[in-house]
């Protein structure tokens, strides 16, 4: 990463003419304002397309052990992009068969080919999906959210930064009785992250490990639309990849950093607000055998419910939400 190649990337996430048909940017579906999400339950592509699952937030994508809601063999932002890049089903960006194409847009533009020529002087300043892509991963491992009331509470000691009102909820999300942070867990409320450690390994749980962290999938109970735990045919979460039955329904559990504005939840957007997300795990969701065991009934007031909002409310960083070096240049 370097200066010059942040600023080239943060151009391109922004510049609609990295689409096959030039209408669409990766902004498009990921959105400063919505923590780089679209607000759609499904998001659309290029050529008005439907995703079967919704757009995920890049707050602090840079710490994922995995990318995508499904998939433990993505490991890094640059394989990450592949998917949205050159997916045909659905198409989402529709850059495949289109990749010279793009390419010649960008070589002609001036400004553009001077950024690229600083950006990567090894290369030559040749513009290519390559240094493309790995431009825009630079400019994503930036968005850094780290300034909520929570964050200001929990690390910098500001005693007042969160209500009474959060605090209680804040007690309840990490109770032994809501178990809300087995899955959703660590600095970044969600599933497993990793850093590089002063001792050059990767640091997981606290303990200095040789390789990089696991993803973990978890399925929590939104379908079974055959009596034996199957999700609907169009997105049957890890199971479409591994094939295993033990996998159907299984997602990754995303961050809950700025979750206020990224309604829908779940994958598919199924889930309209957070009371309606609170509710469903509260009722241990849907009968599956392969639901996961984490996945259990509580029972919560109607003040602990707003307690528990105004926690997860807590958790927006509006800084991060509108800081001008992450918008459109």
């Amino acid at each position: 990463m370097t200066e010059v190649k942040v600023r080239l990337g943060r151009r391109l996430f922004y510049d609609k003419r990295l689409s096959g048909n030039g209408t669409f940017a990766c902004a498009s579906c990921h959105q400063q304002a919505r923590a780089f999400t679209d607000g759609r339950a499904h998001a659309l592509g290029s050529t008005g397309q439907a995703h079967p699952r919704s757009a995920m937030s890049l707050t602090n994508v840079a710490y994922n052990a995995s990318y995508g809601w499904a998939d433990g063999t993505v490991r890094t932002l640059e394989a990450q992009m592949a998917v949205p890049m050159l997916n045909e089903h659905p198409i989402e960006m529709g850059l495949k068969g289109n990749e010279a194409a793009v390419v010649a847009r960008f070589a002609a533009d001036p400004a553009i080919a001077a950024l690229f020529r600083k950006s990567f002087p090894d290369a030559a300043g040749v513009i290519s999906l390559d240094t493309i892509v790995k431009a825009i991963a630079s400019f994503e491992r930036t968005l850094m959210s780290a300034g909520s009331p929570f964050d200001r509470y929990l690390y910098r000691d500001e005693r007042e930064a969160l209500t009474p009102e959060a605090i209680r909820g804040m007690r309840l999300f990490f109770s032994d009785r809501l178990r809300c942070a087995q899955c959703h867990s660590g600095f970044n409320l969600s599933g497993p992250t990793q850093h590089a450690s002063d001792e050059g390994g990767v640091v997981r749980t606290g303990r200095t490990e040789p390789v990089a962290a696991g993803p973990t999938f978890h399925n929590t109970g939104l379908y079974n639309v055959d009596g034996r735990g199957a999700y609907p045919a169009i997105d049957r979460g890890l199971f479409d990849l591994t094939h295993r039955p033990a996998d159907m329904g299984r997602f990754r559990a995303p961050t809950l950093r700025n979750i206020a504005v990224t309604a829908p939840y779940m994958h598919d957007g199924s889930v309209p607000t957070l009371d309606a997300a609170i509710a469903h795990y509260a009722s241990g969701g849907v009968e599956s055998p392969v639901k996961s065991p984490r996945i259990r009934r509580f029972t919560l007031s109607s003040a602990e419910v707003r307690e528990l909002v105004t926690f997860l409310n807590s958790l927006t960083d509006t800084e991060f939400l509108t800081n001008p070096e992450l918008s459109k240049p």
